[in-house]
């Protein structure tokens, strides 16, 4: 079932909201009439496979596409010719690969991207300290890592203490340390500045170390949208029991009405509340039978999409 209203976590509302949102390269929709409603102070992941339409719905929130039909708001404030600008101006965005003078230094190309933002230079050495880039920002930008780029990107996206952040695939090619210091820089945002992130991602394992709140896109229609404990709700947990006598203790439990299976080679019960599994247990250790190991187990969030689109995202 689509959840198309939050039970919010924040005390903020929705500070993000389309209505039946909708873009059309001549017949194919690209995005199908979806409904995002982004809580004020929140990490939102936005999640789907490689072409399910992220980047273009994040393109349509920046003005950088225009919708086919639908109504976006930002702030409470419907964007229109008129107001866009000002609203645009408190949001930052790192949509796809960030562009760079590779001959001028990092500061030197914030300094290019203050003059476009109209923000005074002193905001400079506040977001190089955000970003951790300090120590590199008078080094040529084509002497950068990846990860420094990325880094300067978002950086840069920060210039103007915007209240909402939009980045599209922010981790897409970084190694393992570029990826957990990106993860740390965009999960500090919220608390210590006060920022809403909305967070593209095909990456669903990085999205349930960083995300609130999830919304599924899969081939243009928004499939799910809640928080992130609602999306393990679905996971559907599971004890599994390993004992001096398996078997043995399968026969008994089923036949005290206790749900249990032979489940990927092992022994497998329905998660319970805590006084059931007390029960299950002890039942075993009265009938002589040695608890080896009592482990529960989550469907990952790769498992949860498959469950809701019957496809394998791309990793």
């Amino acid at each position: 079932q689509i959840r198309k209203e939050f039970k919010e976590v924040t005390d903020m509302g929705p500070v993000i909201v389309t209505d039946s949102l909708t873009k059309k390269y001549k017949t194919k929709a690209v995005v199908d009439q979806i409904d995002l409603r982004i809580p004020g102070g929140s990490i939102y992941g936005f999640l789907g496979p490689n072409g399910a339409g992220k980047s273009t719905t994040l393109k349509m929130l920046l003005g950088l596409v225009k919708p086919t039909e639908g109504h976006i708001q930002i702030f409470g404030k419907e964007i229109n010719s008129k107001n866009r600008l000002t609203i645009l101006s408190e949001t930052g965005s790192l949509i796809e690969a960030p562009a760079y003078y590779g001959h001028l230094s990092g500061k030197e190309n914030l300094q290019i991207v203050c003059t476009l933002k109209n923000v005074p230079e002193k905001e400079i050495q506040r977001v190089l300290h955000i970003v951790r880039m300090e120590e590199q920002q008078n080094k040529k930008v084509s002497q950068y890592s990846l990860g420094m780029k990325q880094r300067l990107g978002l950086a840069a996206a920060l210039l103007g203490n915007p209240k909402i952040l939009l980045l599209d695939e922010p981790t897409n090619g970084l190694d393992p340390a570029g990826i957990q210091e990106m993860r740390e820089l965009i999960c500090s945002l919220p608390a210590s500045f006060g920022i809403t992130v909305l967070i593209s991602s095909h990456l669903l394992s990085e999205m349930d170390q960083m995300a609130t709140h999830v919304g599924i896109i899969n081939q243009g229609q928004l499939i799910f949208q809640d928080s992130l404990n609602v999306l393990h709700e679905h996971s559907r947990g599971r004890l599994y029991l390993h004992t001096s006598d398996d078997q043995a203790a399968l026969l008994l439990l089923k036949n005290s009405g206790i749900s249990a299976q032979w489940r990927d080679g092992r022994l497998s019960l329905k998660l319970m509340d805590d006084s059931r599994i007390m029960r299950a247990v002890a039942l075993l250790v009265n009938s002589g039978i040695g608890i080896l190991r009592l482990e529960e187990q989550q469907m990952s969030l790769e498992d949860i999409f498959l469950q809701l689109t019957g496809k394998q995202v791309s990793l």
